[in-house]
């Protein structure tokens, strides 16, 4: 079953970079912590490449120690709480995916809530780092759900919370990292494909009211065994 939410999470980051309000940003955005643009990104690939790493080590950074934080919290607990866990994260997930397919509307979520970083510093470097931090602070439309939905499960598996937020990370800073390295041409891909994008989200809302019906029944353990093929085989 933690091998199963690994992968999950691993997706889910995929999911949050894919996101249609922060994927044309991407681009643009890393040549910015460079100090270039996305014409000229091509003749300084290894600076924006090495901004990007420090801007993924920023946000890995905050969500290992969020993951520490919760299972340091929650593991502790007892039973019969983590049941009752189960059941609000449960909840929570199917509402996320609800309106991930735009099912349902959820207000504050459909507003901007982030924290922005107005400093430079000195070192490109520590200014990526920072912005790194920051982003993973923020709370955004596109990423909010998807990030609430892996909290709300590792508040599930509090043994787990630190890989569940680990593998969230890795899954969203490969990405990162990949456009860094190849900025100009992922800027043209991107405007391509923009419309494909936006069906990724109904798509994995789709599978968040799954997993959060299966979460709330504490059932979860059906997908490790691909016991839900047999039944519905039966």
């Amino acid at each position: 079953m933690e091998q199963t939410s690994l992968v999950f999470a691993l997706v889910a980051g995929i999911i949050s970079f894919l996101a249609p309000c922060v994927l044309p940003l991407i681009p643009g955005f890393l040549a910015y912590l460079a100090g270039t643009s996305v014409s000229e990104a091509g003749t300084h690939r290894k600076e924006v490449f090495i901004n990007s790493i420090f801007f993924v080590l920023g946000f890995s950074s905050v969500f290992a120690a969020l993951g520490v934080l919760l299972n340091t919290v929650l593991e502790a607990v007892a039973y019969d709480v983590q049941v009752w866990l189960g059941r609000v994260g449960g909840a929570i997930i199917i509402l996320f995916g609800l309106y991930l397919t735009g099912l349902i509307k959820i207000s504050f979520l459909d507003r901007e809530h982030k924290l922005t970083v107005k400093k430079q510093f000195h070192s490109k470097y520590l200014t990526s780092f920072v912005f790194g931090a920051a982003f993973a602070a923020g709370w955004t439309p596109c990423v909010g759900a998807v990030l609430g939905s892996i909290l709300a499960l590792a508040a599930t598996q509090p043994g787990s919370a630190f890989s569940l937020l680990f593998a969230y990370a890795i899954g969203l800073g490969i990405p990162f990292l990949v456009v860094g390295l190849f900025a100009g041409q992922a800027s043209a891909m991107i405007q391509r494909y923009a419309r494909a994008f936006r069906y990724v989200n109904v798509v994995f809302g789709i599978l968040l009211i799954g997993l959060g019906v299966l979460i709330f029944t504490s059932n979860l353990n059906l997908i490790a065994n691909f016991e839900f093929l047999n039944t519905w085989l039966l």
